[in-house]
């Protein structure tokens, strides 16, 4: 007997529609906290951590909640101070992060030397794996990121230590070796698709983490300033607590007891999501729609018209979003996003496309105010990260292909300095959450011959 397999998927997958029946409500009455969230949107609170700290509100002398300026901290440090330090000192600042969320504590001179010197030595790639990443075939850098994570297992025999030396000895590892991969991913990706020249770049001594990476992706064609733009993302998106999706992937995982390459690549393909990291590349796709789609970008009735359409669900994707706009967490403002803000300016100037940011700082103040309104938000909403990292990734000249994996490529740090955390503490338990079963209990099982 001959089967058509499409026709068979299609049965399953209509009985699974079926099966699959939950009411909001349920929730509610059941006292399910859906997606680990209470009703306000905020995180259930399910562990502790001394590494990153996420504020959107304030608590007055009443005990009362109230929106505040966003601020995230690192270690206890304000990401604000780390940043604007490393401007006024000319240095970049990425390496100095790393050392702090990894150890707990600012480096010295020399502690911050050694720490860069490891880091450039641990850059290159086994030959093996660098064939591999050519070899490979496919088109989404954030999945040959993962296999190759997980190929790095192969060739550590101490893959499965989890030592507190081991543990660090392997974090500096792959906090090296994500630009490199990424880099040599793309160049790859770039030569298949396109069929132009391949070019590895070995990674260079006495350049940082954000230079190699420009190096290694375009050789010496790059600005000191798009050096400085590229070590500031790397920063504002090395950490954001431990709730955030991929991070509690991170945790979930290493919880269990599993090896930390088995562990970064589930939180490599958390983040491949377009919820999570992957909104970057939503809010780019957005703001080509939106500079097509507005005559005047110095309009505000017209900009403030077409985003109302995109409101009610009427254009571009249809699903009512303005993406980039709004945070589960932050309120007044994102912190992460005033940075790069900040920065994107000079950055714009140099690049000829002041008219450009000018129409995003517009755009984003307008957004707000309509979000606000026409959902009948009741607490403020503010720009995330997303509204400027991708129109920054563009300044810079990086492809979609790999906005994604840059946010990875900081990511990288907050992930091993949490399942560090979560391995090295003696009181950890493993990760367990429960779900409430609604279906009905079946009490009689129909023999296979007696079903309809």
């Amino acid at each position: 007997m001959s089967i058509k397999k499409e026709y068979v998927i299609y049965k399953l997958a209509d009985k699974m529609k079926h099966a699959i029946h939950f009411d909001a409500e349920q929730f509610v009455r059941l006292g399910v906290k859906r997606g680990l969230r209470n009703q306000d949107g905020s995180g259930v609170l399910v562990g502790l951590t001394n590494i990153g700290d996420v504020h959107g509100y304030e608590r007055d002398a009443e005990g009362q909640i109230h929106p505040a300026k966003g601020r995230l901290f690192y270690r206890g440090y304000d990401i604000a101070e780390l940043v604007h330090a490393a401007q006024r000192e000319h240095r970049f600042g990425f390496e100095e992060v790393a050392v702090l969320l990894l150890s707990g504590s600012l480096p010295d001179k020399d502690d911050l030397r050694e720490f860069s010197m490891l880091v450039r030595d641990n850059m290159p790639l086994d030959p093996r794996t660098t064939l591999h990443i050519i070899e490979l075939e496919g088109h989404d850098i954030m999945n040959i990121l993962a296999r190759s994570v997980l190929e790095l297992y192969t060739f550590d025999p101490q893959a499965d230590d989890t030592s507190r030396e081991n543990l660090m000895r392997q974090s500096v590892m792959l906090v090296s070796k994500f630009p490199t991969i990424v880099a040599y991913a793309y160049n790859t990706l770039r030569h298949n698709r396109l069929g132009r020249s391949l070019s590895i770049r070995h990674p260079q001594r006495g350049l940082s983490i954000a230079e190699n990476f420009l190096y290694m992706l375009k050789g010496k064609g790059f600005t000191p300033l798009e050096a400085q733009m590229l070590d500031l993302l790397l920063i504002v998106q090395a950490e954001h607590g431990g709730g955030n999706n991929s991070t509690f992937t991170v945790r979930v995982t290493s919880s269990a007891g599993t090896d930390t390459y088995s562990s970064i690549a589930a939180g490599i393909g958390s983040l491949k999501g377009p919820l999570h990291g992957g909104a970057n590349l939503q809010v780019v796709r957005m703001l080509h729609f939106l500079k097509d789609e507005i005559k005047d970008w110095e309009d505000e009735n017209e900009i403030r018209e077409v985003l109302r359409q995109i409101i009610r669900g009427e254009i571009f994707d249809k699903r009512g979003l303005i993406y980039g706009i709004g945070h589960a967490v932050y309120t007044l403002s994102d912190p992460r996003a005033e940075l790069l803000k900040e920065l994107s300016d000079a950055l714009a100037h140099e690049k000829g496309r002041e008219r450009e940011h000018a129409f995003m700082l517009r755009l984003e103040r307008i957004a707000c105010q309509e979000v606000t309104t026409m959902k009948s938000r009741t607490k403020p909403v503010c720009a995330n990260v997303d509204f400027y990292s991708g129109f920054i990734y563009e300044l810079l000249g990086f492809p979609p292909e790999i906005f994604t994996p840059i946010f990875a490529m900081a990511r990288i740090v907050g992930w091993c300095a949490h399942r560090n955390e979560e391995l090295c503490f003696q009181g950890s338990r493993i990760i367990r959450p429960a779900y409430r079963f609604v279906d009905e209990i079946r009490q009689t099982y129909v023999p296979l011959n007696q079903r309809v």
